[in-house]
């Protein structure tokens, strides 16, 4: 019990913190001189502020070190208690809106899955807006310092899969020996990457709001736009280009960022066999999509063909979920294509989501293993990655985690199914949210969004987002008995 109160006291001090997140949109309400989603704004922080402060006063005795299980538990409280105190502002202001899809929305940004349930983006106020991308920015920090500093810690993450003795840019401690550094370091990365995108989309023709905004959800790749048309919106080539730069950074590592920056040299990209490869396998499919296009009558013009291939690969394959044309009407291999690499490309470390291009890389050394094994069964073929050998138990965990990742995949779309939504929606809806993605195909496709969901289904694709990104076993640990056995 005493551990489960200091649970509850370090979830106070961060929904404390998490009420400071409210500054934007107030600020972003008086530069607008929208009193109305002034008063909405401080009501919301103010609540969740006192809430927060509550929790931590009446558990202030239970201050201490937690346990790795209840890390777990913390994490989880995390990440459905702040969506939660973050519908506030959307339920005050938005007609109509229901608990169920506004706490879909907030867990969508927070997640930086990006599908949506509301309709008439470009009429919201800004301060909606705003708030709406600086969830999909504070999910995609959050999920950073995550992947790199707390997830190893309980042993899940995917940097877990390399030890301090690796070389490169994958050895954790080349950052900074301590949690409190580590994330500040990729706090600063972060931040100076945001205001280089903001700059840049201002630069090519965007609102200072829209500027704001699409850097935000670019960043977390979260996929949220200010427009209904989404990129679509601005019909810009120069836009979509500097888009796909950005998601391309946000899709790596950033504790590689950091040490390239550190070193100065972009040699530290090469050295991550992550970045080399999701780098690799992104723009030869563009070129490959836009070739099939081409070649199916799609576009006329292979350049024409490119740009649209390029720009909506790039977003649904490191899981953003930007659309700048209907891709649902492409042929049905296209989108496919594009939805297998949201699963697959996203670096450990990164905004993305997905199963991870690390453990990606450990299946397909397996798979090699294990035809050398056929051939020479007593044969010593030590698995290794970026020169660091890979222990067999490690091994074993990914397989355990691919197992779980396809296990809940198939159980969420049967849900969906029974609910009655049809295939090609309940299973592509299902994948957009376990990898974070944002909009599927059928009817949750990017031509419309999930707000035709049912409450149940909606439900269905809400726990899908939070199990997706909290890397599957973080979740489903709290249903197993001996979790809650002393």
């Amino acid at each position: 019990m005493g551990r489960t109160l200091t649970v509850i006291h370090a979830l106070g001090l961060l929904l404390v913190v998490f009420s400071a997140a409210y500054v934007i949109p107030v600020v972003t309400a008086l530069i607008y001189d929208d009193s109305a989603m002034l008063l909405d704004f401080l009501l919301a922080m103010l609540w969740t502020a006192s809430s927060g402060l509550l929790m931590w006063l009446l558990t202030r005795h239970y201050k201490g070190e937690l346990s790795i299980r209840h890390g777990y538990l913390l994490v989880v409280a995390m990440w459905t208690a702040m969506p939660l105190f973050a519908t506030i502002p959307l339920l005050l202001t938005v007609p109509g809106l229901s608990l169920t899809d506004a706490y879909f929305e907030t867990m969508s940004g927070m997640t930086t899955t990006g599908g949506t349930v509301l309709v008439g983006l470009d009429n919201l106020p800004p301060a909606i807006n705003v708030w709406r991308h600086e969830l999909n920015w504070i999910g995609g920090l959050g999920i950073i310092v995550l992947a790199v500093a707390v997830l190893p810690l309980l042993g899940i993450g995917g940097r877990q899969l390399f030890k301090a003795e690796t070389p490169g840019p994958m050895k954790d401690s080349a950052l900074t020996p301590r949690i409190a550094d580590t994330a500040r370091n990729l706090w600063l990365v972060y931040v100076a990457i945001t205001v280089i995108c903001i700059l840049m989309l201002k630069w090519a023709g965007m609102s200072w709001l829209d500027a704001v905004c699409h850097a935000f959800s670019a960043m977390g790749l979260g996929g949220f736009s200010t427009h209904d048309a989404s990129i679509g919106y601005f019909n810009s080539p120069l836009i979509e280009f500097i888009m796909i730069v950005f998601m391309l950074i946000a899709v790596l590592n950033f504790a590689t960022h950091f040490l390239a920056l550190r070193a100065r040299s972009f040699a530290v990209y090469r050295q991550d066999p992550e970045a080399f490869t999701s780098l690799w396998v992104i723009l030869g499919s563009c070129v490959g999509i836009a070739f099939f296009l081409w070649w199916n009558g799609v576009y006329s013009e292979f350049l024409t063909a490119l740009r649209h291939a390029s720009f909506n690969l790039v977003s649904i394959a490191t899981s953003s979920g930007y659309a700048s044309v209907d891709y649902a009407q492409w042929p049905i291999f296209a989108p496919l294509w594009m939805m297998l690499l949201t699963a697959t490309v996203a670096s450990a470390g990164s905004t993305g989501g997905g199963i991870k291009m690390i453990r990606t890389l450990v299946l397909v050394k397996q798979a090699g293993r294990e035809f050398v094994k056929l051939l020479h069964p007593a044969a010593v073929n030590p698995m290794k990655i970026g020169g660091q050998v890979i222990a067999n138990n490690i091994v074993f965990s990914v397989l355990g985690f691919i197992f779980l990742y396809f296990m809940v995949i198939a159980t969420l779309t049967f849900l969906l199914l029974i609910s009655g939504l049809d295939f090609i929606s309940a299973f592509t809806a299902v994948l957009a949210m376990v990898n974070n993605c944002g909009p599927g195909l059928g009817v949750v496709g990017p031509a419309s969004n999930y707000q035709g969901l049912t409450d149940f289904q909606t439900w269905v694709c809400t726990f899908g987002m939070l199990v997706g990104r909290l890397e599957i076993f973080t979740v489903l640990i709290l249903f197993t008995p001996r979790f809650w056995q002393r």
